[in-house]
């Protein structure tokens, strides 16, 4: 699987968005190390803690089937009915829970926008000097 198509797969998630409130859809394409597809959508709730973004709805999905090697998620969201035209970056609580099952030096985030472009960071580019179970023991 390449980046375009992991992105195309990322932007049409974006379809099943739930967000009333900021009308911002985000559509994720989570990729496993065995070849795996999972996808998310942001799913916004009127009391707002209880929304999840689409990053982490695809990681849990993922996890929830058994899932644990990650090697790339492909991003991309934009207003609601609009093709995503900017690169939306994942929030600290999706890079937090990345860093929780994916490999700084190795997993990669590729930022994307419904014409194909695409910016690739690993996670410990994005998150540098991040917390982890290493900081626990």
């Amino acid at each position: 699987m390449d980046d375009i198509e992991l992105v195309k797969l990322a932007d049409k998630a974006r379809e099943n968005s739930y967000t009333p409130y900021s009308h911002f859809t985000v559509g994720a394409a989570l990729l496993t190390q065995d070849g795996t597809l999972y996808t998310g959508c942001n799913i916004e709730n009127a009391s707002y803690t209880p929304s999840n973004c689409a990053e982490r709805t695809a990681i849990f999905k993922a996890v929830s089937e058994g899932q644990r090697s990650f090697s790339a998620i492909a991003i991309v969201g934009g207003r609601e009915g609009e093709p995503a035209q900017g690169f939306c970056a994942p929030c600290g609580v999706c890079r937090q829970v990345m860093h929780e099952f994916c490999d700084l030096d190795s997993f990669r985030i590729i930022l994307g926008t419904s014409d194909g472009s695409t910016r690739v960071f690993t996670l410990g580019e994005l998150f540098p000097e991040s917390f982890g179970a290493d900081n626990i023991a």
